[in-house]
Formats: structure tokens, sequence, C-alpha cells
């Protein structure tokens, strides 16, 4: 590769970067690992820091944190078993969020940090409203004393500097050196966490480990802004397979300049600011065609709307472990027709035999409380679900497919065979599709790792028995499930959402364009024969 924009090209094969970086992380870590238990040797219980009680951490930690952790702190509680990734231990003092070198325990501000804000992307929550300075600070003391690694005070932090200032040649810079470092293997070409490495990743534990999505920095665990990504360049994230670059740097493999646009290339993956979430989802009303597909320039222009899934956890087959976490949602109507959009991101387009080996690890790593998982793929799959009939007030069916008493009509769409379903359902698992021809079209798109389906339909159907109808100006409640087939996912284990309202807008009636014209034409006639009036009367006065 040769030099641009004054950078200097980096200085090692392609094929053999991520290898060499890897193991200048691992060997490092191991290096630390043996001289801290030759310290460890002599202090196996490291002293609190002043204004730390370990002892009255302990009760505190073994009421909200050994469920997952453990009583020893080894990770294994009894809810270990439903989460990936699974919960730390603390025992081997090997955490992935640090200010501190690669292979160093953390500082406290580091623990602090982590247990204030929790680690988004996984299901260790934020303890601040739970927790006083005081408890979580004393928590903190008694974390420290299920390892040994904790003795002596932690190194300082590692020196980050400052970025350069971010412009659009500077995003195009760390472009390159995504290319050139090679992370599009793990998180793909778009940065969709779809790279060839993905389904072979795992944890220092051997559990199954996905590549981040840059494309949802609000989900990234260490945080999304450029400073905070770059803090994870530097120090890497231990115990995964994301390696550490300060060894990199430090062997003018790569500049701390190429690290810097690396990190701001990552952060303007995602949308400018973390998505809201709103109860209502507009449906445009368009004087023009509806969009042809789902990669119809016209989406461009509707406005997006996100859903958030969480894992079906009441029904079993549970799910703890949902590979889609959120869906963009457009929709747009002429008045005659309604079309929906849906976006959503997933590493794969299910069944993909390069996910053989991930879906045979995620078999043997997932609980099998609720019946073993699969070890063949099936389809990815999207469900779109209405009320079946009008319901009053605030009324809804249940948000599990509905029940006996409040039905709900699906539109249910499959990778493979790639398909769309109309029909009814009762509850979850008791779709019955109905008979005749669909009155709903579809189109399915996956590139990237990203599915985006189009819906279309009529507003009003012919069969309004067995069909909900949709009408400007009303609303009517949408909820949503998908599943991963090559992350062990089905039609019941998989993501949900709640329900939200899809409000059809309506035509502007005649009336408001025409009211102010007829209020200004009156008003300028008033004014004229008050004026008039005035003339008339002034002359009758000279008159006299």
């Amino acid at each position: 590769m040769t030099a641009r924009r004054g950078i200097p090209p980096l200085r090692i094969g392609r094929g053999r970067l991520l290898s060499v970086l890897h193991g200048f992380s691992l060997l490092r870590t191991g290096l630390r690992c043996v001289a801290a238990t030759a310290v460890a040797a002599l202090v196996l219980v490291p002293p609190p820091a002043a204004g730390q009680d370990a002892e009255r951490g302990q009760p505190l930690y073994d009421q909200w944190c050994a469920g997952c952790h453990g009583e020893t702190g080894a990770g294994d509680g009894e809810a270990a078993a439903f989460m990936l990734p699974r919960p730390r231990d603390f025992t081997r003092a090997v955490y992935q969020l640090r200010s501190t070198p690669n292979g160093e325990v953390p500082t406290d501000a580091d623990l602090a940090r982590v247990i204030d804000e929790g680690m988004p992307g996984t299901a260790m929550p934020g303890w601040k409203s739970r927790f006083s300075s005081r408890d979580r600070d004393d928590v903190i003391a008694y974390l420290k004393t299920l390892s040994r690694f904790f003795s002596g005070e932690p190194p300082p932090p590692v020196e980050l500097g400052s970025p350069p200032r971010a412009s659009a040649e500077g995003i195009a810079e760390g472009r390159e050196v995504y290319e050139t470092l090679e992370c599009f293997k793990c998180h793909g070409d778009a940065g969709r966490g779809d790279g060839s490495s993905a389904p072979t990743l795992t944890d220092d534990w051997d559990f199954p480990n996905l590549p981040a999505d840059l494309s949802e920095n609000w989900l990234f665990n260490g945080g999304g802004s450029v400073e905070q990504i770059y803090t994870r360049l530097r120090t890497g994230v231990d115990g995964t397979p994301m390696p550490s670059f300060t060894d990199a740097l430090e062997g003018d493999v790569v500049t701390e300049e190429q690290l810097w646009r690396l990190a701001q290339y990552v952060r303007s993956l995602s949308p400018e600011r973390s998505p809201s979430v709103r109860e209502v989802i507009r449906a445009t009303l368009t004087v023009g065609e509806l969009p042809a597909g789902p990669d119809d320039s016209t989406w461009a222009s509707i406005e997006r709307y996100y859903v958030p899934m969480v894992g079906q956890i009441i029904i079993k087959p549970r799910w703890f472990a949902p590979s889609i976490s959120g869906l963009w949602v457009q929709a747009v109507h002429d008045d005659d027709r309604l079309a929906l959009r849906v976006t959503w991101n997933e590493p794969s387009r299910s069944p993909d035999p390069a996910w053989d080996e991930w879906i045979a690890r995620m078999a043997t790593t997932m609980t099998d409380v609720d019946g073993p998982l699969s070890t063949s793929q099936g389809p990815d799959r999207l469900t779109v679900q209405f009320p079946l009939h009008v319901m009053s007030g605030m009324e809804r069916p249940y948000f599990l497919g509905g029940d006996r008493r409040r039905p709900v009509h699906q539109w249910r769409w499959a990778s493979a065979p790639e398909a769309l379903e109309e029909g009814t359902a009762r509850g979850l698992g008791t779709f019955v599709p109905l008979d005749g021809d669909a009155a709903t079209s579809h189109a399915a798109v996956f590139a990237d790792g990203q599915w985006r389906l189009q819906l279309t339909r009529t507003l009003a159907p012919g069969d309004r028995a067995e069909r909900p109808t949709f009408a400007a100006g009303r609303g009517t409640s949408i909820a949503f499930f998908a599943a991963d087939g090559s992350h062990g996912e089905d039609e019941f284990r998989g993501a949900v959402s709640a329900w939200f309202t899809l409000h059809l807008d309506a035509p502007t009636p005649r009336g408001v364009y025409l009211a102010p014209a007829v209020a200004i034409l009156l008003t300028a006639g008033l004014g004229l024969v008050v004026i008039s009036r005035a003339q008339r009367a002034e002359r009758q006065a000279d008159h006299l």
C-alpha cells in the first residue's frame, strides 16, 4: 500500500497482521499473569482502598450480583447458563473494559464506571439507581478480594492523547486503516458483524463470541464516542478476540493518527444520535407512486422509527440471547395502498453453511432447560402482527401472538424458502394460514449483514372478516417478532417488540386551504367597508 495524505503505510503483510496483534496481546497477558501470580503468592488478599469496606460489600454482592456471577465470583451463578456473553469471572480478573493496558487489572474508577453504567449489549445492567456511591465502592472492595491478581496498585491508565480534527478526508483515511488492519474479517465490510471470521470466534472460555455491530454504537459496552472507541483500540477487550493495538503502535506497525482515524471512521458508521423510541409510527401520505421495492430511493425521504427488540422469555422455550436487538420501520401510503419497510441487521442469510460451526457451539453453550437447541439452521424470520378486529380504547391483544379471545392477524415472512404467509394466531406457535391468494406482496434484499423487507397491501382488503382494515387518519396497533436461523432461533426462540401504533396520515381537507383565503377576503372586505364609512362621515362633516 502506498502512503496517502502524509500517513505512512503499515509495515506488515495483510495476511499476518491480525494473528501478530492477537499474539502480542496473548503474550503480554501471559507474562503479566505470571508476574502477578508470583507477587500474589505473597499477598493473597489485597487490602481495601481508603474508604472501602469489603466486609460491608459482601452482602450487597450476595444479594444483587451472585445470581449471575456466582457465590465465589467464578461467573457461574444460577442465571449464567441463560446468558451470552457469560457473566464476568471475577476470580481470573480478566476484565473487558479498562483504561489500563492489555492484560492488566482495571482501576477502581474503571470498575465504578461499569457498575454505575452497566454494559450495553449484554445482560449487565447499570446499578446507579440501586447502589449509593458508598455501596458501589464497598462492592468494588469485595470484588477485589475474589482474585489474587488485585495485589498492589494497578498500573496507570494508558495515555491516549487527543484526536485529530474530524473531517470527511480523515474518515476516508480511517476506512483505509479499517481495510489494512483487516477489521472486516470479523466486523464485515459495512461493520455489521458479518465478517468471514465471525462464525468461528470464541472468547477465552470457548463460548461463542460475536463481533460488535459497529453500526449500532449505542450498544457498544465500552461506550460509543470516538474517545471510547479509541480506548478500546489501545487497551483491547480482554477475554475476547478483540486485540490491543498498543503493541502495534509501539512497534511502528501503525501510527497514533491512524488509530484515531480508525476510531473516527468506526463512529461514522452509526447514526449521529442514538435512536429514540416513539410509540407512534407515522405512515406518510404520498401523492406519487409507492416505492417499488426495499431499495427504492423513495425510502430515503421517509422517516425511520426505531423498534427495540428483546428476547422472548415468557413462553417456553424461552430465549435470553437474541441476535436481533432492534428494527428500523418506515411506512408510506397513497390513500389506497400501504407500504412498510422493515430493516434489521444480522450476520448471515440463514441458512448459511458457514455458520454450521456457530450453531453447533450455540447448542452446547446455551442451557437446554426448556428443551435442546437445534443443531441445524432454520430460516430467518420476521412477523408483523395487528389486532384482527378494531378494539376500543387502549385494549390490545396479548403481544405474543394474541389469545383465544383476542386473535391477531400476522404477516409471516421467512428467508428459506423465501415466502410470505398471511394468517391468524391465537397465541405463540398457533399460526393458521389463510386460504387463497395473499393480499400482501413482499420483496426482500440481504446485503452486508442487513435485511431490507418491503410489505405492501391495500388499505381495505376484500375479506375484511379475516384481515384488518387500515384507514387514513386512524391508528392501528402493530408489533414485531424476528428470528435469526443461524443463531438457533425459531418461531419461539427469537426477539419480540412491544405494541406500537401505526398511524396513517390523512389527506388535508380542502377547507384547510379555502378557510385562510376566505378569511383574508372577508377581512379585506370589512376593511374597505370601514374605510368607506369613515370617508363618508368625513365629507359630511366638511359640509357642515
